[in-house]
């Protein structure tokens, strides 16, 4: 079914949901501070807002992607929101989201608040993925055309649960990229040929490594962190020796040190025998 749609924020996330929408078929209004953005828009179909109440009058769906919170509150402050379902994906905190939520309502409309998992090469592509919370009824009206962005996932009516979980899968996405630096550092310092080190050797590790997380949730859940495997006294000494073979190659370790530093710390409380999703409590 086709939908007028509005869109705020033609940046290159902004642009390519706009983009998404028009090849689906659906009927788009758009608007940007700096107007020579919807050019390229406009010259597929769009129709260009001259102001932000023209295009929130313009669409019952109005998608707000913009650099941050308080620009949403500033594009919107004067412009009427009833009936109006405001899909929020700025990238921003839960409290922003929750409070973004109350201010809509107070406003007249109905709110959604979207974390999007994907650059914006992947919109409209296999593999894009937005988190969705808010207004159930405001996500289920919507969600075919959200499809045509990216695959939708509705993870609850809080509004925060979206950004919180984007900020938790980008920890996840950090972590990963913290040790990959670091292993490829102490390679590159041995001359070891990096490309065949990555491809052959360290994806797979970490692949395998990924799949036994969903174990290490149940130790996590129940709270039980007995292991069999390697225990937390046999990781401190592991990872004391990761530390001195960094610095004897005259590689920095930094990236290592605050897990090391948590990892010595639980020891030192007296769980050496633990497993490693002990190291949760540390961070509760």
């Amino acid at each position: 079914m086709s939908e007028e749609i509005s869109i705020i924020g033609l940046g290159l996330m902004g642009a390519a949901l706009a983009g998404s929408l028009l090849d689906a078929g659906h009927r788009v209004t758009v608007w940007n501070r700096s107007a020579d953005k919807a050019e390229p828009l406009v010259a597929r179909g769009a129709t260009r807002a001259a102001t932000v109440a023209e295009a929130v009058a313009a669409s019952p769906l109005v998608i707000v992607c913009v650099l941050d919170y308080p620009a949403v509150y500033e594009l919107l402050a004067d412009t009427p929101l009833t009936g109006r379902v405001v899909a929020n994906l700025t990238t921003g905190r839960p409290v922003e989201a929750r409070q973004a939520a109350e201010w809509v309502a107070a406003r007249g409309g109905d709110y959604v608040d979207g974390g999007i998992m994907a650059v914006p090469q992947m919109i409209g592509r296999p593999g894009a993925l937005v988190l969705y919370s808010g207004s159930q009824a405001a996500f289920d009206r919507f969600e075919e055309a959200f499809r045509a962005m990216a695959e939708p996932r509705f993870v609850g009516t809080d509004p925060g649960l979206a950004p919180l979980l984007d900020l938790a899968m980008l920890t996840g996405m950090y972590g990963q990229i913290a040790g990959f630096l670091e292993a490829v550092a102490l390679v590159d310092s041995a001359g070891y040929p990096l490309t065949e080190f990555t491809s052959t050797l360290l994806v797979p590790w970490l692949n395998a490594m990924a799949a036994a997380q969903p174990e290490w949730v149940k130790s996590v859940e129940s709270r039980d962190y007995t292991t069999l495997v390697s225990n937390l006294e046999i990781n401190r000494s592991g990872l004391e020796n990761l530390v001195r073979a960094f610095r004897e190659q005259q590689v920095k370790p930094d990236l290592l040190l605050p897990l090391k530093a948590i990892v010595d710390q639980r020891t030192a409380r007296g769980h050496g025998a633990e497993g490693l999703p002990g190291l949760v409590e540390e961070l509760r």
